[in-house]
């Protein structure tokens, strides 16, 4: 009976127990897939032009202008920068003078200072020039009354028949011009031609009358404008270095050494003489080339 009654507990209390069930489902999606044999092709000497890019007119005649006027823009920009040059040079010369012959042979050797404006014709190879130069030259012969004799020594009379004593007189002088000139540009080497103003400023002193009596010394100088020609050629040693070889002539017409206080001349009236000149110099550009 114990044995019985164990078996049917334990069937009892196996009974009572809840199981937990899980469920799987698993999907499967199949697609049709169709095979095709492939078709053969057998090209017989087939011919296909070249493929080509091209532009419709309209596309076209907008580039074209666009850049027609891009060139036109820099053509006048260029034009406007190089219409106008300035800059400044300086230089050594040799100077003759016809009416010194008498006193002097040798040249005098001068330096000079000045500033030139250009501007560009019809083309960037042909240029005006316009230069402003002082010249400082140096005295070849030195006539003192007061140390040596010389042919110009003694007294002089005025118009008005007031005595003047000779003192001194030399050609150390001062000369100021200015040039007009046409430039050709070749390559780097530039020609040129032109005409020339100048003044000379000679003095020569001499003792003056003051109230009567000769004890004044005074200066005598001459104040009037010659014209003459110049030619020579410049050549570009650098874009805003060049170098300048010319030559001047001009004739001094009527020279006469003039003082506001006295009528005298000592130079005889309608006497016409030459001055030449060679000069070196170094020209540089101050605006862009």
């Amino acid at each position: 009976m114990i044995i019985t009654v164990n078996f049917s507990f334990a069937q009892k209390q196996r009974k009572r127990k809840v199981d937990t069930v899980y469920v799987y489902e698993k999907v499967v999606i199949y697609d049709t897939v169709y095979l095709m044999k492939p078709v053969k092709f057998k090209q017989n000497d087939l011919l296909f032009s070249d493929l080509k890019v091209e532009e419709t007119k309209f596309v076209r005649n907008i580039y074209k202008e666009e850049l027609e006027k891009q060139r036109a823009i820099n053509r006048a920009r260029n034009r406007k920068i190089r219409t106008f040059h300035y800059g400044f040079e300086a230089g050594i010369g040799l100077k003759n003078s016809s009416w010194a012959k008498e006193l002097s042979n040798q040249p005098q050797v001068g330096e000079n200072l000045g500033i030139w404006f250009s501007k560009d014709i019809i083309n960037p190879n042909l240029s005006l020039q316009l230069s402003a130069n002082i010249y400082h030259w140096d005295s070849t012969f030195d006539l003192n009354a007061n140390k040596e004799e010389t042919y110009l020594d003694g007294f002089y009379f005025s118009q008005d028949n007031q005595p003047l004593l000779f003192q001194r007189f030399n050609n150390k002088h001062f000369e100021y011009a200015l040039q007009l000139k046409l430039f050709y540009e070749w390559k780097n080497i530039r020609p040129f031609a032109g005409f020339l103003v100048n003044r000379n400023t000679y003095k020569m002193q001499f003792l003056v009358p003051e109230n009567g009596v000769l004890d004044k010394l005074d200066d005598f100088k001459s104040n009037q404008t010659n014209i003459g020609f110049s030619v020579g050629v410049q050549y570009r040693l650098f874009r805003r270095i060049l170098l300048t070889l010319d030559y001047q002539q001009y004739q001094m017409n009527n020279i006469s050494l003039k003082n506001s206080s006295f009528d005298f001349d000592i130079f005889k009236t309608n006497n016409t003489f030459a001055e030449r000149k060679i000069n070196f110099g170094i020209s540089y550009s101050i605006s862009k080339p």
